[in-house]
């Protein structure tokens, strides 16, 4: 389905309930004090609901969600605006500051191989996973390659896929949470921190949305990494850069561009069994918890040259989802550029493994 398509009503009404549901689970989330609400509060939410609808059709009752997935295009126009915030960030001084990176970049270049083969053992040895699920589960990224190379691969794609989804679901919820606890207060908007100006203005509004449309149509023509997120991060920052105009987005935009990632994610809950989600969530918190030690001990290593903070270098070394580890580095006011750019290079690098890694099973890849 998608938005140039019919849609049926069910499907309208849909989108517009669980996005509610994930509205009362961020202002729930923001209430509780809860880090970066908004999107941990619509996740949390969304999934317990996911959860029930199919337990009620495991119990003989009707599964209201059934098959159910969030639309793409929807929720790129999402994650539009949050490129759009971080690319409004680039400054010259940031441009400037790149060459320091160089070290971080090549600690990035040995985490990931690192981090493959220690969730490659977890899978295999702990999970008893087949070679081929194992292998593509163990992926520290690029989700819809793995996914798509798995299933060629002869991998088993339900647990493939779980494994995929978990990884950034537990990144997104533990890293906030555990930055929370590093620093000793709630980070974030629940901290009191502000994604946007709070003085910005509907004034802003438009060339907001003209910037984030051009940038999709950009990241998608040109075949970017992630051209939900790219695309309209590249078109700010030319604006920004250029000093053209000001790219000021009110904080209720970006709020609603948080619960509706935070839904999306929280609906991929949607048709798995509970106890299969048991297996993968122990699964998924070993293997996130091994990748996120991995990253801090990197991060620390190269605290002292980058001249980066350590909960900047954590998120950059941490596997989660562009989009979400952008979000949460323009949460945190964790100099999201710099965050941005190490995730793409660690996407390039993981897809660059997954592909070598398949090829042992399709060989004319």
């Amino acid at each position: 389905m998608s938005l140039t398509q019919h849609i049926k009503p069910r499907l309208i009404l849909l989108h517009i309930g669980l996005i509610l549901v994930g509205t009362l689970g961020g202002l729930a989330a923001q209430a509780m004090g809860l880090p970066l609400p908004f999107v941990l509060g619509s996740l949390i939410l969304v999934a317990i609901v996911a959860q029930l609808d199919e337990l009620a059709g495991i119990r003989g009752g009707s599964s209201l969600l059934g098959d159910f997935k969030f639309d793409d295009q929807f929720r790129a126009l999402f994650i539009a605006l949050i490129g759009v915030a971080i690319g409004a960030q680039i400054t010259w001084a940031v441009i400037a500051a790149i060459p320091r990176a160089a070290l971080s970049f090549l600690a990035l270049t040995l985490f990931v191989p690192i981090a493959f083969w220690v969730n490659y053992q977890i899978f295999r040895r702990v999970g008893k996973y087949d070679h081929a699920t194992a292998l593509f589960s163990a992926s520290p990224g690029g989700l819809y390659e793995a996914i798509m190379l798995g299933e060629k691969s002869g991998a088993d794609i339900r647990l493939l896929t779980l494994a995929q989804f978990l990884r950034i679901i537990f990144v997104v919820t533990l890293l906030p949470i555990g930055l929370s606890l590093y620093i000793g207060h709630p980070v974030g908007s629940s901290g009191g921190m502000s994604l946007s100006p709070a003085d910005a203005g509907y004034e802003h509004v438009p060339l907001v949305i003209v910037t984030g449309l051009v940038g999709l149509f950009l990241g998608y023509r040109l075949n970017v990494p992630a051209p939900q997120l790219i695309g309209p991060l590249l078109a700010a920052a030319v604006v920004s850069v250029s000093g053209l105009a000001v790219l000021d987005m009110p904080p209720w935009m970006l709020s609603a561009a948080q619960i509706v990632i935070g839904t999306t994610l929280g609906t991929r809950f949607t048709g798995i069994r509970p106890a299969m989600l048991m297996r993968g969530a122990w699964l998924g918190f070993l293997t996130v918890g091994s990748m996120l030690v991995i990253g801090g001990i990197m991060a620390i290593a190269v605290m002292p040259v980058t001249g980066e903070s350590f909960d900047v270098l954590l998120i950059s070394f941490s596997p989660g989802g562009v989009t979400e580890m952008a979000l949460i580095a323009l949460s945190l006011n964790a100099n999201p550029a710099f965050v941005t750019m190490h995730h793409l290079y660690r996407i390039v690098l993981t897809v660059f493994v997954i592909v070598r890694a398949a090829k042992r099973f399709i060989p004319d890849l």
